[in-house]
């Protein structure tokens, strides 16, 4: 279900030919997290006047918010080719090795879900990432004989949308490590307005507002949200992007004010309704509302933890007073699940 989503914040496969004209190309370009941009900024400048490699850099945070594309700005401003891989596809060390042997000079090699490389793949990266050198086995059994072999200063970038699922000595050897936050909403305006000039579609300031607040705090979310109303735009008004063309379009595809889709109302309201407002296990949830774990723990929990309508408690998941009201409940209290009762009722 998460890929279907509107507001998921994973990319969709059709979306990559609508979404790579609107990714900046440069760290000037870059809107948001500004200290981010600062510290790679700086850093870049330094490797390059020193004429060395970058130093190795980990990007963590909630998906759909700019890792992937800095890694690119990195390797544009370095001047330098980017090759790109991801964790779950490296089952063995010699699945990786052609990504390196092939590193030229202060070239990036980009690894997304860096978190779910296997540990076999994860210690054959080791000495890449200090010594820049790799043990390519000879033979088989008996006669099996490492060979090593020197590789060029390349700087590794990885992705991950679970920092605590690496393991201490592969962290470590990053030296420079990111976390991307959610973005405000002046900053996803600026994104809307950014994409819509690229696209030529006309957007009005309150357009761009609106489209902003319901994004969640994700640049991805927001271009995606753009090219809905876009379309809406084109086929139900004049083609322009008004604040009421933006909340006409959204609310078709089922978002909220809040920028809340139907799972997300889905899951609290299980909270509430089923569980009588938590607590309650994910295990749970998930098995309630026929979702993957991770699902729920990666692509629904985030922001409604950050919009203040979900809380995690040692016994589980509570849904908050904002989230009642938000759904229309009246207040949380201690009386059973049965007298609960909806607003107006």
């Amino acid at each position: 279900m998460a890929r279907e989503r509107v507001i998921g914040p994973e990319q969709q496969p059709e979306e990559e030919q609508f979404l790579v004209p609107l990714r900046p190309q440069t760290l000037d370009e870059y809107v948001g997290q500004p200290q981010i941009v600062e510290s790679l900024r700086i850093a870049i400048e330094a490797a390059k006047q020193r004429g060395d490699a970058l130093d190795h850099v980990l990007f963590h945070g909630p998906p759909g918010l700019g890792k992937t594309t800095l890694s690119h700005i990195i390797a544009h401003e370095l001047g330098a080719k980017i090759a790109t891989t991801s964790g779950p596809t490296m089952e063995k060390p010699g699945d990786l090795m052609p990504f390196l042997v092939n590193q030229e000079s202060r070239d990036v090699l980009f690894i997304d879900e860096i978190h779910r490389l296997p540990r076999p793949v994860e210690e054959f990266v080791y000495s890449a990432m200090e010594d820049f050198t790799v043990n390519f086995t000879l033979d088989k059994g008996v006669y099996t004989k490492p060979l090593p072999f020197k590789l060029e200063r390349f700087t590794l970038v990885g992705a991950t949308t679970r920092a605590g699922m690496l393991t201490a000595p592969l962290r470590e050897r990053f030296g420079i490590r990111l976390h991307l936050d959610f973005y405000n909403t002046e900053d996803l305006e600026h994104i809307a307005r950014r994409s819509a000039k690229i696209l030529d579609v006309p957007l009005d300031p309150e357009g761009a507002t609106e489209l902003a607040r319901r994004s969640r705090g994700t640049p991805r979310i927001v271009n995606r949200l753009l090219s809905r109303a876009r379309d809406y735009a084109q086929a139900r008004a004049d083609g322009h992007i008004t604040r009421a063309v933006a909340d006409a379009a959204l609310q078709l595809e089922g978002i909220d004010a809040q920028g809340l889709d139907k799972l997300d109302r889905a899951l609290l309201k299980t909270i509430i309704e089923t569980y009588e407002g938590g607590p309650v296990g994910l295990q749970a949830l998930a098995a309630t509302l026929n979702e993957e774990v991770d699902t729920l723990e990666d692509m629904v929990e985030p922001f409604l933890l950050r919009l203040g309508f979900l809380a995690r408690t040692p016994q589980g998941r509570r849904a908050t007073p904002r989230a009642y009201e938000h759904l229309g409940y009246a207040p949380p209290r201690t009386a059973p699940q049965a007298q609960l009762r909806l607003l107006g009722e």
